[in-house]
């Protein structure tokens, strides 16, 4: 193996030579552009107007639904179902969702290659509940998009969502015990007829994801505005410059015949698009500042034997996504179900937390890095010897290797993508850590040079996480006010974040969301927004019953958070926080706020402020273990409920 403190003083040289002092600032979000060619670059064309048009409206000016959930991507579906199976009707909930059809991040990204990066049967939501089969052992976008629709129409909840509006703004009202909403809904060709209404919901539930805002980085000369030739973001591809169709997994790229096409970004996406672009164009010129850590796939269509053996036991699919928690958080004694690259990340706990480090003074943390590092050392040790032996140009495979531990950037996976720069029409541009210099008209500047393209692809990601904070209205963009007309902003400013268990907060009654802050986290991001929908279901539904004995359909019921056992929460996450510093010796990513997790500035009272928006330090099991713990007390310990 590689001599361990060399590789630590690699890890640091590539590190700072990628820090920028602007941050998150060297990005511009498509939306806000003062563009308008970038800002039309993430429009919706996948809705399909003239149908919704025709639809009768599911919310109407004063409606009063009980539960207003913001959101019909996953965590959006499944907070609908999971009501519905506490004990609810599909009746009571209606959906707003600001883009023309169901799926949330899978409506929106259709790019060719498309698959989910963990496994499809620890993934795909509800799986035991719906018994849908996926097709192969990582499901394309394609099947996973048609998988969520499927499972609106399955739980009647195909005319109770209301497509192209946004929520903008949120008010509790007190005497009526009602979140009064005022939202923004668009008809009309493209959408562009706007109607601004109001409705009052009992229960509010945000769900915004955490990468919602794709971005591109601010670049000089012309500016990616000013490139003549065709430009996209993978975020919404764009089929008429490439050809092909978003009903394809591997759709065929006709277009790019003849063209010289450039990729800006080699993060997972790219790492999915890529072989894709390099099978048609011409010439294929990937820029990259940083490489993937990109392992094995290992894909493979499901078996029914195999399908058989895994659904053989009841409660087969929440074990199953509890298992690959287990394995990535270095449990003892786990048998490892899923046996791919994922589960095989056991350093990736040091992003996602684990119980061996739950509670780290500070002067224990530098001892604590050092663990990690040596825990990934084997594993980083292996994929550089795989970029070696698949890459055949030993130049391009010391370029393509990356020089950071596991948890820093999202691992990927792909039996193609290394694969692809032993074409000869695959140029890799590396920057060693700079990016791209500039635009022209004409092309891209790398490295002092012109690189002349027809068509350019921003695979250049989404805004960071934590760039809004843990405030989930600034994630959501919704304007909210709770008791007394603060917002959660205000209401957080002296102490920092509160909430109960990271899904509600006092002084917002009937407000719930999904976040990792103060919540568990895991690489699979379906397994903690299941279990936080649960939750609130759960919380929902009891309070329902506990109100005067009342029913499910009672009105006036008021959830909401108390503050001393919030406060006791967020100490809690608080204690735990000093963990989450081996994010500090990353190279720069969405994950560590570009580079930007420290300010010399603070002072003592800021940096506890920050660590109590944390993930919860146990890691995700731990957290699943507190909030049975919880429920099994049966008396919703922290929470009041009232009704009128």
């Amino acid at each position: 193996m590689e001599e361990f403190a060399h590789v630590q003083a690699k890890y640091t040289a590539e590190a700072q030579k990628r820090v920028r002092k602007e941050g998150i600032d060297q990005y511009q979000v498509l939306s806000q552009s003062e563009s308008d060619r970038l800002r039309h670059l993430v429009d919706d064309v996948w809705a399909d107007h003239e149908a919704l048009d025709a639809l009768p409206p599911p919310l109407r000016d004063g409606d009063s639904p009980k539960f207003l959930i913001v959101g019909a991507g996953i965590g959006g579906i499944v907070a609908a179902v999971r009501l519905i199976l506490a004990g609810f009707s599909a009746d009571q909930i209606r959906i707003v969702e600001a883009a023309g059809g169901a799926g949330g991040t899978w409506y929106w990204n259709r790019y060719p290659g498309l698959h989910c990066d963990v496994e499809s049967y620890t993934y795909l939501p509800l799986l035991e509940e719906t018994g849908f089969v996926p097709s192969h052992k990582y499901s394309s976008g394609v099947e996973i998009r048609k998988y969520l629709q499927s499972v609106v129409k399955r739980y009647d909840l195909e005319d109770k969502i209301l497509f192209r509006t946004q929520l903008g703004q949120l008010e509790w009202d007190d005497a009526a015990r009602v979140w009064k909403a005022e939202m923004t809904s668009g008809r009309g060709p493209r959408g562009a007829e706007k109607v601004t209404f109001s409705v009052n919901a009992e229960f509010v539930w945000l769900t915004a994801g955490l990468l919602i805002q794709p971005q591109v980085p601010k670049l000089a000369g012309v500016g990616l505005e000013g490139f003549g030739g065709d430009i996209l973001h993978t975020s919404l591809w764009n089929y008429d410059v490439t050809g092909g169709s978003s009903e394809e997994a591997f759709p065929e790229l006709s277009k790019l015949k003849g063209k010289r096409v450039g990729i800006i970004g080699t993060g997972a996406t790219a790492v999915q698009v890529l072989p894709c672009l390099a099978q048609y164009a011409k010439e294929l010129y990937v820029f990259q500042r940083t490489p993937s850590a990109v392992y094995s796939r290992g894909q493979k269509p499901t078996s029914p034997e195999e399908w058989k053996k895994i659904t053989a036991e009841p409660g087969w699919h929440k074990a199953r996504m509890e298992n690959l928690a287990y394995n990535i958080s270095n449990t003892p004694g786990v048998a490892d179900l899923i046996n791919d690259e994922w589960s095989r990340q056991t350093a990736y706990s040091a992003l996602v937390a684990d119980p061996e480090f739950a509670m780290v003074a500070p002067e224990k943390v530098p001892e604590v890095i050092g663990t990690f590092l040596a825990r990934d050392a084997e594993n980083s040790a292996r994929l550089r010897a795989r970029i070696a032996d698949v890459v055949k140009d030993k130049e391009t495979a010391a370029k393509l290797t990356p020089w950071y531990p596991v948890w820093c950037k999202r691992p990927t996976f792909s039996d193609t993508y290394l694969e692809s720069f032993n074409r000869p029409n695959v140029h890799l541009v590396d920057t060693d850590g700079a990016g791209v210099e500039g635009v022209t008209a004409q092309g891209v500047v790398a490295n002092g040079r012109e690189v002349p393209l027809d068509v350019l692809v921003l695979a250049t990601g989404y805004r960071s996480p934590g760039a809004y904070g843990a405030d989930p209205t600034a994630r959501a963009g919704v304007r909210v006010r709770g008791r007394g007309g603060q917002t959660v902003a205000e209401r957080w400013a002296p102490t920092g974040a509160a909430t109960l268990h990271g899904y509600a907060t006092s002084g917002f009654p009937n407000l719930f969301w999904l976040a990792p802050w103060q919540a568990g986290a895991s690489g699979n991001q379906a397994h903690p927004l299941d279990v936080q929908c649960r939750q609130v279901a759960y919380v929902a539904a009891e309070a329902h019953r506990r109100a005067g004995g009342g029913g499910l359909d009672l009105s006036g019921v008021v959830v909401e958070v108390e503050a001393a056992a919030q406060e006791a929460w967020s100490m809690r996450i608080m204690a735990g926080a000093a963990r989450f510093a081996t994010l500090t010796v990353c190279t720069p990513s969405y994950i560590n706020n570009e580079g930007h997790m420290v300010d010399p500035n603070e002072t003592v009272e800021d940096q506890m402020k920050k660590a109590r928006a944390s993930p919860y330090s146990g890691g995700m099991m731990a957290y699943v273990d507190e909030l049975q713990n919880w429920q099994k007390e049966g008396k919703l310990s922290g929470i009041e409920v009232s009704f009128s």
